[in-house]
């Protein structure tokens, strides 16, 4: 593999004003499912020297569950609801025990924040996270962010890890997302191949890179390479960057921040994406989908208009004024995402018709708009 200095990785890190590591669980445990305090300590060693540079560093950490079976004497992860809680709950505390001790020769702080999907579905929840870390910025404090396991349930998980962490990234403004994992990268084909090499840099995002992630997951983890392409995706969509490495490797974080060509890195996908935007086409699952025809799909794709009643063709699911619904084209394909003026019924009823008829279907004309632009992303393909 080639180490040396590489300009365009140079220009990513210069330009990062916050670094979001993302831990495995894999990397972060030894193989009796103790944690790895050497290789936390390294960790916070290197996050000291990034935090020194002048940056913000947030750390989306894996951990809690495999530390808990090893503070449990399990002899594997369990796969009942309620073990899984048990083990989040005990070894959560000897995550951020560990964590707190490695930050602290260095007069760092380790801050935790336990989160559910719902604290960024709900507009008002996701702004006090986003706030909650700012303020933690001010006092030369490092957050440590887990999803909350010991209460999260089926309805209110993020699936894994990667997914929180591409959400983090999107929280905060010129962030370069790390994601520190037991692989060096994204192979050009099957990792266990001996030809297999390490695609060092993916300049645009495409579906294609989707074939190159062998299905499966991480022996202790929740993930696999099809979530953190997932996560790639999510993130570079709205501007930011990412790399994905190998956390087992001495320095690792260090050598990224030097330039180096470690691990696989996934340029941004055009401009960067307001925070407002962020929220609604990246962050909250759509609760309706509207298909609209051709007209429409022209006026907001390539003219960078609002969505009119008239070019709705379909309206599905149930949701009320100002939810985030999926816009789509005749094929199913999700183009957009915005929030409606709308509810699903009053939607229904005046699809397909001109703004100058919904009074009379409506008896008045609430907004002109079923969408407005302001208040609507066009989803990255």
């Amino acid at each position: 593999m080639s180490e040396m200095v590489n300009l365009v990785r140079r220009e990513v890190v210069e330009t990062a004003r916050t670094v979001v590591v993302k831990v495995g669980t894999n990397v972060l445990s030894r193989d009796d499912d103790t944690l790895n305090v050497d290789r936390i300590c390294s960790l916070g060693e290197q996050i000291d020297r990034i935090c020194a540079s002048g940056r913000r560093v947030v750390v989306v950490s894996s951990g809690a569950v495999g530390a808990g079976i090893g503070r449990l004497g399990l002899k594997s992860r369990p796969k009942d609801l309620r073990h899984l809680q048990a083990a989040a709950a005990t070894g959560q505390a000897d995550l951020i025990r560990v964590y707190n001790d490695a930050f602290h020769p260095h007069g760092l702080i380790a801050a935790q924040l336990l989160v559910t999907a719902n604290d960024f579905k709900q507009r008002s929840r996701y702004l006090n996270v986003r706030n909650t870390l700012y303020t933690l910025f001010e006092y030369n404090a490092v957050p440590i962010i887990n999803e909350n396991d010991t209460v999260s349930i089926a309805e209110i998980k993020f699936g894994d890890n990667d997914h929180l962490a591409a959400m983090v990234t999107n929280l905060l403004d010129a962030s370069l997302l790390v994601i520190l994992s037991v692989v060096e990268g994204l192979y050009d084909g099957d990792p266990n191949s001996p030809d297999a090499k390490v695609v060092h840099l993916v300049e645009q995002w495409s579906d294609d890179l989707k074939r190159l992630a062998i299905p499966g997951r991480s022996s202790r983890g929740s993930g696999g390479m099809q979530s953190k392409l997932e996560a790639v995706r999510t993130t570079t969509s709205v501007g930011e960057n990412v790399i994905i490495a190998d956390g087992r490797r001495e320095n690792i974080l260090d050598e990224i921040m030097q330039g180096k060509e470690i691990g696989t890195l996934f340029l941004a996908s055009g401009a960067s994406v307001p925070a407002w935007k962020r929220w609604i086409g990246y962050t909250v699952a759509p609760k309706g989908r509207f298909t609209l025809d051709s007209g429409a799909q022209t006026a907001i794709l390539k003219k960078g208009r609002s969505l009119l009643a008239i070019g709705v063709q379909q309206v599905e699911g149930e949701f009320s004024q100002g939810e985030v619904v999926a816009l789509c084209d005749s094929e199913g394909q999700e183009i957009a995402r915005g929030l409606t003026n709308y509810n699903s019924h009053d939607a229904r009823q005046i699809s397909g018709h001109r703004t100058e008829e919904i009074p009379s279907i409506l008896g008045s004309l609430p907004y002109e708009e079923v969408i407005h632009r302001d208040n609507l992303v066009i989803r990255s393909s």
